[in-house]
């Protein structure tokens, strides 16, 4: 009984945006109603000493964006919420997409003056591959924003999922006042600089008198008549539309005041699914069966850089996680035990003896596992969904300095293993090619591997349209194609053959002259 106790009280939710919609804002505050904290960090500026909390990185303090995923946990109403904060900036997309499939649920922040931008556009893609449900906070209520009725339409049309407004602004701007929250049937007024918040006023009949006390008769005749257009429009909220990622609920507020964090947060609370049932390659697995299983969706070197240390992070999926106690590794078919299992509140970490469904634990690695890596007690066979994506821009390694060779070879292959870029290693020359999704993620590694490993390297373009996986039920097909294109043959960190073509005629040529061998554009095939 208590196993499934503890996984009604689990939500796991991650929180996607475009760069500088407010997500790690949201995060930030969401944190501080769940009393994970005391004080909201600053996001911005690198003069400011409280920086958020997510945010643990140097190069994250310095440049003030995300470039990985932070995982939080906290207790709000009885409830055990973890809460992934991934990176919004489009550089470090990959992570981001990893990090979806460890969630059961989404919190997507949209800037109301912006409206959805493209790298929204492309998580809500990956979001609506795997169905899974999805809130949006409309934030910066506070700015000059578009029509609240066009961000809906704009959502619906770009996003390509029905909308469910729970709560409408009254206002927008230096005219912003509140939100009447039609899921609580609350008033909840703004006050600009205010730093707490008063409850909401319940006001269950939009014709009550105290509504034109409260907001002036002109913004109350607006509400009632934008509330009157909503029911007409959108039918009453359907729980299991939204379960299935057919339907958004949408919320309005201001990250950045506090204001409509709460009201978010109480309704993600009573509606978000707890863990949920997920495949492996043999089976769908169900979080209430008693063996354990997880699977490792990230891996972070130098969390702490006095320490060298490496974590992996595990979703936990079925049974329960005790700390100490042996665990098969279905790729590696070996025994493991981790005696320093941990829970996080960003960089800060605890010793943990028990996890559950939902829960992310740390685990420290001295090499052994991989992202996508299975662990469990029995053969479960390994859990699907995290592939390797074909990265846009491919740059080779040059080693700056001959005397730190190992430490380069020891950076380049942690980093790595954490995905924050892939590597090839051609067969001819050995020649080390980097291919990232951004043009950023050169910047951070090079940060990293000097800062973190003490080796300095510098990049070098090179003139490559895509990274092609290669297989073929053919093997002697296989290797006469191998030889044949020797020179552009190069295995990624796993030793599996890649085919790296410099153009996208050239591939479709090669692909028509070689019928037997199968080119993949994402690793996992």
């Amino acid at each position: 009984m208590k196993l499934t106790e503890e996984i009604a009280k689990r939500r796991t939710f991650g929180i996607i945006s475009h760069p500088d919609a407010g997500k790690t804002t949201l995060t930030e505050k969401l944190l501080l109603f769940g009393g994970a904290i005391q004080k909201a960090g600053a996001v911005k500026s690198s003069k400011i000493t409280d920086h958020a909390r997510s945010d643990f990185m140097e190069i994250e303090k310095q440049r003030g964006i995300s470039v990985a995923t932070s995982v939080m946990g906290f207790t709000y109403r009885d409830r055990k919420i973890n809460l992934l904060d991934t990176p919004g900036h489009q550089d470090f997309a990959e992570d981001t997409y990893r990090t979806l499939t460890a969630v059961d649920s989404v919190v997507m922040v949209i800037d109301c003056v912006k409206g959805v931008e493209i790298q929204t556009e492309k998580l809500m893609a990956v979001c609506r591959r795997r169905s899974t449900p999805v809130i949006a906070f409309i934030n910066k209520l506070d700015r000059e924003g578009k029509d609240p009725f066009d961000l809906l339409d704009e959502i619906e049309a770009k996003l390509d999922i029905k909308v469910q407004p729970l709560s409408w602004p009254i206002g927008m701007g230096k005219r912003f006042k509140g939100v009447y929250s039609l899921y609580e049937q609350a008033l909840h007024l703004f006050t600009p600089g205010q730093r707490t918040l008063n409850e909401g006023i319940t006001i269950t009949d939009l014709h009550d008198p105290q509504l034109d006390k409260l907001i002036g008769t002109s913004d109350a005749a607006q509400l009632r008549e934008d509330l009157e257009l909503l029911q007409g429009v959108y039918p009453e909220f359907d729980r299991q539309a939204y379960l299935q990622g057919e339907v958004a609920p949408v919320f309005f507020g201001s990250a950045v005041n506090n204001f409509g964090v709460r009201e978010l947060l109480d309704c993600f609370v009573d509606i978000a699914p707890p863990p949920l049932p997920r495949a492996t390659e043999k089976q769908v697995i169900a979080p209430e069966e008693e063996a354990f299983s997880g699977f490792i969706f990230k891996i972070h070197a130098n969390m702490d850089p006095r320490h060298r240390n490496r974590i992996a992070f595990l979703r936990v999926c079925s049974g329960q996680f005790e700390r100490k106690k042996p665990y098969r590794h279905l790729r590696l078919q070996k025994e493991l035990k981790f005696s320093n299992a941990t829970a996080f509140m960003a960089q800060d970490k605890e010793i943990i003896d028990l996890a559950y469904p939902g829960d992310i634990v740390g685990l420290y690695d001295t090499g052994n596992l991989k992202i996508g890596d299975t662990l469990a007690t029995t053969d479960v066979g390994m859990y699907k969904g995290i592939p390797s994506f074909s990265p846009e821009i491919f740059k080779e390694v040059i080693n700056r300095d001959a005397m730190k060779g190992k430490q380069l070879d020891k950076g380049l292959r942690q980093l790595m293993d954490e995905g924050v870029a892939q590597l090839f290693t051609y067969e001819m020359g050995s020649r080390r090619v980097v291919g990232t999704v951004g043009a950023l993620q050169f910047e951070v590694i090079k940060y990293r591997l000097e800062h973190e490993y003490g080796a300095r390297c510098d990049f070098q373009p090179q003139q490559i349209y895509k990274a092609c996986w290669i297989d073929s039920d053919n093997p002697r097909a296989l290797k006469e194609f191998v030889e044949s294109k020797y020179r552009h043959i190069a295995r990624d960190k796993d030793g599996k053959l890649v085919f790296m073509a410099e153009s996208a005629t050239w591939l479709n040529m090669v692909q028509d002259n070689f019928p037997d061998i199968r080119f993949h554009f994402i690793s996992e095939f």
